[in-house]
């Protein structure tokens, strides 16, 4: 069953936190996430138009905490939300951890996001293209 078809489950303290290969493995199925800190965080910078659009895409992603009862550190700026889950009764990363975050992937405001960062790019190509 992938990721994004799964639920988080309530994490008692005192289950070891994923080991490094485990995280990796299961990061092939969130490629746009990174492994930080020793492997003891998922992160991922979300880019916006303005500081409106970030904000409605914090709040997307509140709200699907809150529904999974699995809450990451957000960091809201101008145009930008970074998203960092770990699984704070553990210390480090849990399968939770990998199903919030390709569920997150699949919210309006990161799919969005997604598109328009594949028209720039395609922009960029094209005016390549017209410079050669």
């Amino acid at each position: 069953m992938s990721l994004n078809a799964k639920h988080c489950v309530p994490c008692r303290g005192g289950v070891p936190p994923l080991s490094e290969e485990e995280a990796r493995r299961l990061l092939a199925e969130v490629p746009a996430w990174s492994l930080e800190e020793g492997a003891t965080r998922l992160r991922r910078t979300f880019r916006f138009r303005d500081f409106a659009e970030a904000l409605r895409f914090a709040n997307e992603v509140g709200a699907l905490a809150e529904s999974e009862s699995h809450h990451p550190d957000l960091c809201l700026g101008w145009g930008y939300v970074t998203v960092t889950l770990y699984t704070h009764k553990i210390g480090g990363l849990h399968e939770n951890d990998f199903i919030l975050a390709a569920r997150i992937d699949q919210l309006p405001g990161a799919q969005a996001q997604e598109q328009a960062q594949e028209q720039a790019q395609e922009q960029a190509d094209e005016q390549a293209q017209q410079g050669s």
